[in-house]
């Protein structure tokens, strides 16, 4: 294995040593200052993008303790007399280039997957099937992209005898760069669908632009049933024969429907397993599965097609198969009992994976407490010596205070964690052991990370932990959030800032978990509408600033206590504030002056601007951080000319005041909809508020959003009524015929907007959309299911989600997204989950 340090790693980059002042090896690749653990073994390599360059965390990294660096733009060497730094022209293709390299140190075999859907559910079921036989290193959860690619593959250690990775695009060109860190043996096409589509010209070109990842492979595995692919991949393996000299690559293809080196002769579902039948070679063979869905049945043939060619028995394919299990795809963040928070990642156990949540775990600022309960590392390929010090110096770096271990291993190694003076640590052989001894009252006001292999089955002491609640749940996706935003930023132009809008309970999302999320993404400020939100926020550990939009006399206090910044709206509340300032014997305060340029709420009028500069220019006490307004219709194209007369107001009046003040002051104007819709409007700042959680009204800009909030429900009892019978309060619904009515576990007090009943608002169950039958209670309403069969007591019900958007719910209610959003019940369980 090669040993990296600045002296061998500049030589093969053909980068440039600007200093030297050692030669420390590392091991660990840094791209984010916020996610450091080894600082001494590893390397920071700051990527630029069009929103971020983070050559600026050198300076921070580096008083960290990392000596390590490849950057594209030189730095104040003088800054840092013991850091060694390479340049080259581009730190993205460096980090290419040196895991590319990082790769050609192995041959063994290397499974490449790609396609539209089902490449993390393919890599995480060939783990469960072949960790028997391999030491396995994969892609932590998705990682596949052009960054999650080479922290995946960086990852081979001589210890590992089979690799399996994933790989996705999202335009032309990308996947030649994986192909080249990756170079798969075995690659596994998984199917092609409408994912990501906008970045290419036609579905051709995206499925030749896959197929790149499998130039040099020795083998490609697909299903001929999709015709369009099938047609690309015999041109692929043509011209890769006419490019190497000969057909080398073999092509191992699977089919429902036509002739294919595994015919599927037969699928046979019953109510919990499924039973496939094959033939191989002339040979009948057959697996079972513990599903029924579609998508798990091609991805478990997709499988046993690799374990085929890996030269797996029939008899232990078929084993292995029954066993599969879920494949949990996102950490959650669930309320839990006495008064905790509880993130749940029960599916495996390895260090990869065990970073990726305790940086999760590290974001949640809501408690001081962290704790971590941990099963035995499997299939790590390390002595359990090495494995287990590696892992307690990870806890130790990430703050963690308590330590539950459960499995023989860990407990073996109790010592090195016991030795650690700021962790609390206690050890259990088993799961059971550890359920017989629980005690719910050592948990409080902590945020428990729980991270376990699926053989402890986890999920038994996640039960415990959760707070119960009744069955009508909002999930909320942190990774949609994090997309959305970087949507809009990416149209932001150089410079300007962006304020997050977390008021009314995050828009009914939540509130610290949004704002948590926020602050990590690295948004410049926070708005809340009155300042007991903020003062929430601060308790929970949020540093950004936070405006407050809606400031009482009576709350001035609370702003001052908690470091918040009042908007100041009139001439009255500016007098008022002036003088809580003067009597806290502060001066200099952040303070945000908000205009009225035609919306006619609150604000300065453009007669009030000379008094109001008169009194800022008398006074010490403020120091005005922005000045902002508030469009009334951006977007709405019919007003477009007011939406420019307000912003022609707005840049008078602020250029009033920003002349009169003797230092830089911001302003921001632009809320989601004129982001895209009016970006010379974007001044220095812009507020995102509904855009973030996935709504836009601006068609083009919809598109690039990602669902971020699903409401759903389960059916509390079926029932089969006769035609004519009356349904709900008032009976004012009755069936014209015999009619099956479920009823479900919500109502108007969950939020579920009342003037939906009667057949007016519609749910989604197995896919099927059904109306609601009679009005809609308090606590409960009525679906007329008839139309869906084999529906049961504990089916889940879509209330909004991707399949039925909010924006539905809001055109049959009469209403705008942003009311059903903000009417959502305190007591429907709010889950957040990071994919």
């Amino acid at each position: 294995m090669n040993v990296y340090n600045a002296d061998s790693t500049s030589k093969f980059l053909k980068g440039e040593l600007l200093q030297q002042t050692g030669n420390p090896e590392f091991e660990h690749i840094l791209l984010d200052s916020r996610k450091l653990n080894f600082a001494e073994t590893s390397v920071f390599i700051p990527l630029v993008s069009n929103r971020r360059n983070a050559h600026q965390f050198i300076d921070e990294v580096y008083q960290k303790g990392v000596s390590n660096f490849i950057v594209s733009e030189t730095p104040d060497l003088s800054k840092y007399p013991e850091a060694n730094f390479i340049l080259v022209k581009d730190t993205m293709q460096a980090l290419h280039a040196l895991v590319a390299h990082h790769r050609q140190q192995f041959q063994i075999p290397v499974i490449g997957i790609t396609g539209s859907n089902g490449k993390t559910i393919v890599k995480e079921w060939l783990y469960q099937l072949l960790e028997k036989d391999y030491n396995i290193v994969r892609s932590p959860k998705s990682y596949n992209s052009q960054i999650g690619v080479p922290l995946s593959v960086w990852q081979m250690k001589p210890e590992n005898d089979l690799a399996i990775f994933e790989a996705g695009i999202s335009q032309p060109g990308e996947m030649v760069n994986l192909e080249k860190i990756i170079r798969p043996t075995i690659g596994v096409f998984t199917n092609i669908g409408e994912a990501h589509n906008e970045g290419f010209l036609n579905i051709r070109q995206k499925i030749n632009e896959k197929l790149v990842l499998f130039m040099k492979s020795d083998v490609l595995i697909y299903c001929k049933d999709y015709l369009v692919l099938n047609e690309c991949v015999n041109t692929f393996h043509n011209q890769v024969g006419k490019k190497e000299g000969d057909n080398s690559m073999q092509i191992l293809s699977w089919s429902r429907k036509t002739e294919a080196d595994i015919r599927i002769i037969n699928i046979d579902k019953e109510e919990n397993s499924t039973r496939i039948d094959a033939m191989f070679k002339e040979e009948p063979m057959h697996i079972t599965i513990p599903f029924v869905d579609e998508g798990s049945i091609e991805n478990a043939i997709h499988c046993w097609v690799v374990m085929l060619y890996l030269g797996k028995s029939q008899e232990v394919i078929q084993e292995r198969m029954l066993g599969l299990g879920n494949i949990a795809m996102r950490l959650e963040l669930k309320q839990g009992i006495n008064n905790c928070s509880v993130i749940n990642d029960s599916y495996n156990s390895d260090l990869g994976s065990l970073t990726i949540a305790l940086d999760f775990l590290q974001q949640q600022r809501q408690h001081l407490l962290k704790t971590v309960i941990l099963s035995d590392i499997l299939q790590s390929g390390k002595s359990e010596a090495s494995l287990y010090e590696e892992v307690a110096d990870l806890l130790d770096k990430k703050g963690i205070q308590k330590l539950v271990g459960i499995g023989k291993g860990i407990g073996r190694e109790k010592r090195v964690f016991q030795q650690l003076p700021n962790l609390k640590s206690a050890f259990y052989n088993s799961t059971e052991e550890f359920l017989q001894e629980f005690n719910p009252q050592e948990y409080n006001n902590e945020t428990i990370l729980v991270k376990g292999a699926r053989v402890f089955e986890f999920e038994r002491i996640i039960k415990l932990l959760e707070q119960k609640a009744h069955q009508t749940i909002l999930e909320i996706n942190l990774g949609a959030i994090s997309h959305n935003v970087q949507q809009y930023q990416a149209i932001l132009k150089p410079g300007t800032k962006l304020m997050g809008m977390v008021k009314a309970f995050s828009y009914g999302s939540g509130s610290y978990e949004i704002a948590s999320q926020l602050q990590f993404m690295g948004v410049d400020y926070l708005t809340v509408a009155y300042a007991d939100e903020g003062v929430e926020l601060r308790r929970a550990g949020i540093t950004l600033p936070i405006m407050v939009m809606n400031p009482e006399p009576s709350s001035f206090d609370a702003i001052l206590q908690w470091n918040l910044e009042p908007e100041i709206y009139s001439l009255h509340v500016f007098q008022l504030f002036e003088e809580e300032v003067r009597i806290a014997g502060k001066t200099q305060y952040p303070i945000h002056l908000k205009l009225d340029t035609g919306m006619h709420r609150l604000g300065f009028e453009k007669k009030d601007i000379p008094r109001l500069i008169k009194l800022l220019m008398e006074q010490d006490y403020f120091h005005v951080k922005s000045i902002f307004s508030h469009l009334a219709a951006s977007e709405d194209p019919f007003m477009d000319a007011f939406t420019k007369k307000q912003g022609e107001l707005f840049t008078e009046m602020s250029g009033e005041i920003r002349k009169a003040l003797c230092y830089p002051v911001l302003r921001h104007i632009a809320n989601s909809a004129a982001i895209s819709r009016h970006p010379d409007l974007q001044f220095d700042m812009v507020r995102l508020g509904i855009g973030m959680y996935g709504i836009d009204g601006n068609p083009e800009m919809q598109e690039k959003l990602q669902n971020v909030s699903t409401l759903k429900t389960t059916i509390a009892q079926v029932k089969k009524i006769p035609a004519g019978e009356p349904v709900g309060y008032g009976a004012k619904w009755k069936s014209k015929k015999p009619a099956t009515i479920a009823t479900v576990r919500i109502g108007y007090a969950d939020g579920y907007p009342r003037n939906l009943g009667n057949g007016k608002g519609k749910m989604m169950l197995h896919g099927q959309l059904v109306p609601v039958a009679g009005v809609i209670a308090m606590d409960m309403l009525m679906l007329d299911v008839s139309a869906v069969p084999n529906v049961q007591e504990g089916d889940e019900v879509l209330v909004f989600g991707a399949a039925l958007p909010l924006q539905q719910l809001a055109t049959w209610g009469d209403t705008i997204p942003y009311e059903i959003m903000t009417g959502i019940s305190q007591r429907v369980k709010r889950v957040y989950f990071q994919e």
